[in-house]
């Protein structure tokens, strides 16, 4: 067998003593001061991160929740102006259909037109206000006269419809016109 040129035990020798002349030249209790001031700093940036870091997330849910309930409402109210602007197309053909009595082509076309009015609104979310014989109710109606109490009608009940409100889900996009008994 061959011998190894370097001794195993100088290696071994060499190691230790400079660990134990770094070891003798700083205090036991030092170091432990240190790594223990070290530690309380690192705990303590760790915490402050911890802390920014459960801010951010409860940030982005509340933006994640309001951007969400900004599209529904988007898409629940985004045909408010256009849905504003067709009401008086739609009261012109109650109007006209008031008016027009007589049977005939003229009278199935306004009939026609007004039902696919009314269906496409109604498609779209909206639904009439038509509160002939309720109760009157400020955030649905408007009160444009007081009238005497008809036979069988109670007093606050709405007695005649001027013109139909509009609401568009569940908001009241035209108030209706009525009359009520006093």
């Amino acid at each position: 067998m061959t011998q190894n040129p370097v001794n195993d035990e100088t290696t071994c020798d060499a190691k230790p003593e400079e660990t134990v002349e770094t070891t003798e030249q700083m205090p036991e209790e030092e170091t432990v001061e240190t790594l223990a001031a070290k530690l309380a700093i690192a705990e303590a940036k760790c915490e402050e991160q911890y802390d920014q870091y459960v801010r951010a997330m409860a940030e982005m849910e509340n933006l994640r929740r309001r951007t969400f309930e900004d599209v529904q409402k988007a898409r629940k109210f985004g045909i408010e102006k256009f849905a504003e602007a067709l009401l008086p197309v739609v009261d012109s053909l109650e109007k006209a259909l008031e008016v027009t009595q007589e049977e005939g082509p003229v009278r199935e076309g306004l009939e026609t037109t007004y039902r696919q009015m009314v269906h496409a609104l109604e498609v779209s979310g909206m639904t009439p206000i038509d509160p002939k014989g309720a109760a009157f109710d400020p955030n649905a109606h408007q009160a444009i006269a007081m009238v005497p109490a008809p036979e069988g009608v109670a007093s606050g009940n709405v007695v005649d419809v001027f013109q139909k409100g509009w609401m568009i889900a569940e908001r009241v996009l035209r108030p209706a016109m009525v009359s009520v008994a006093q």
